[in-house]
């Protein structure tokens, strides 16, 4: 079942609750039938990747920025090696 926000119209308590859709429970804290159903947002994040021909130029662009790096990062060891050496 899934989980809804309410609105108890007694004591303007809100809460949340598991019931089948159509159906209203009552308030926890005062025991009233009077609740109203909240619209909530949607749980996110909610991202869309991009497609064809931008995707592999992402993913080519991702591995050229690796490569290079990586290649700095060899350099980097490189040079502390002579200089401590």
């Amino acid at each position: 079942m899934p989980l809804y926000d309410f609105h108890c119209l007694a004591c303007d308590c809100r809460f949340e609750a598991q019931v089948p859709y159509g159906e209203l429970p009552s308030c926890p804290e005062c025991g009233a039938a009077r609740t109203e159903k909240l619209l909530a947002p949607f749980a996110g994040p909610f991202t869309v990747g991009v497609r064809g021909y931008a995707a592999k130029k992402s993913d080519a662009t991702r591995a050229a920025r690796e490569e290079q790096r990586a290649e700095r990062k060899a350099e980097r060891i490189e040079r502390r090696k002579h200089d401590g050496a």
